[in-house]
């Protein structure tokens, strides 16, 4: 069989800075959904949450003829007291899937941000 994967990260940006510094954090808990379309033309939905380090993973074994064709990675929910807004242009990422089998594919980390931006910053 063909074995895909699908891995990436979810940041809080306390700053709103646009850049990972020390005052950043990862987002553990948070929810993100992957649609991806098969070469036959089905559509999968996965849905995945991020561990301790703000990673989440999606993987799936299936037949050569079955495998991914295009993907769509995007952030549904934080589920963080204060870090809950998405940051801009992270509504959700695509990519095609034209990997060799046991390849995985890293999506850029999506960025949510606090309600209101601490007084340090």
């Amino acid at each position: 069989g063909w074995t895909g994967e699908i891995h990436g990260r979810v940041v809080c940006d306390v700053c709103a800075d646009d850049s990972v510094g020390p005052e950043d954090h990862v987002l553990q808990g948070a929810e993100v959904a992957v649609l991806c379309i098969t070469k036959s033309g089905e559509v999968l939905n996965y849905q995945a949450f991020t561990n301790s380090r703000g990673i989440y993973t999606v993987a799936e074994t299936m037949p050569e003829s079955e495998r991914w064709d295009a993907c769509l990675a995007r952030p549904i929910s934080s589920y963080h007291e204060h870090c809950t807004h998405l940051g801009d242009g992270f509504s959700g990422v695509k990519f095609s899937y034209n990997y060799q089998s046991g390849y995985s594919h890293a999506v850029k980390p999506f960025v949510y941000r606090p309600v209101t931006i601490p007084m340090y910053c």
